[in-house]
């Protein structure tokens, strides 16, 4: 436990860990400021010291865990030629549900002043799913003029179909459902026609 009045180093990202800890143990029912305090192993204040409120820290750990995604979809970029096609699409996909992404989401989902923070993020541009589909949709164009998939391949389409495939198993899994990551391989698969490692 940090003895108060000491600085604790990167307090944000130590407060978003915890949590994601205890959604995936717990469930989102458990999470609250003291569950994530605890977990966190820090003062019980820690977290209101530097979010306005428990609404404020669930939309903000959201929008970071989707600006994460939208800068691995970014580094696809410069992945092209390298690697698998299918592989390095699963890569980026997989960050979504990783840490008890769809139970976060469903959080926040569950907490209006916290999903209206969210839309008013994106419509003001911080990183989103529109983010990563535009990354996405550069990098199969780039893959498809090496020839790495096929030539009558759409990105844009393919891209829109793979990250709403995706936006639909992040906003209806939960913790205990089944791994939605199968199913967005099974889809990487039959879009662009190569597997993942």
């Amino acid at each position: 436990m940090s003895p108060r009045g000491v600085a604790t180093p990167d307090v944000r990202e130590r407060l978003f860990a915890a949590a994601e800890r205890v959604v995936e143990r717990d469930g989102p029912g458990a999470l609250t400021s003291r569950a994530v305090t605890t977990e966190a192993g820090c003062a019980k204040g820690l977290l209101h010291a530097h979010f306005a409120g428990f609404d404020e820290f669930a939309a903000e750990l959201c929008l970071d865990r989707f600006a994460r995604t939208a800068g691995k979809a970014r580094a696809l970029a410069g992945l092209a030629g390298r690697g698998t096609v299918a592989g390095n699409l699963d890569a980026v996909v997989s960050v979504l549900f990783d840490s008890g992404g769809p139970a976060v989401s469903g959080l926040v989902m569950a907490r209006p002043a916290a999903a209206l923070r969210v839309r008013e993020a994106l419509e003001g541009g911080a990183p989103g799913f529109a983010a990563i589909e535009e990354a996405v949709a550069g990098y199969l164009a780039a893959e498809r003029d090496l020839d790495r998939v096929p030539a009558g391949l759409d990105p844009a389409t393919t891209a829109l179909a793979l990250v709403g495939a995706s936006h639909h198993l992040l906003m209806t899994s939960w913790p205990g459902s089944p791994d939605p990551r199968p199913a967005v391989r099974r889809l990487v698969t039959a879009l662009v026609g190569t597997e993942a490692p």
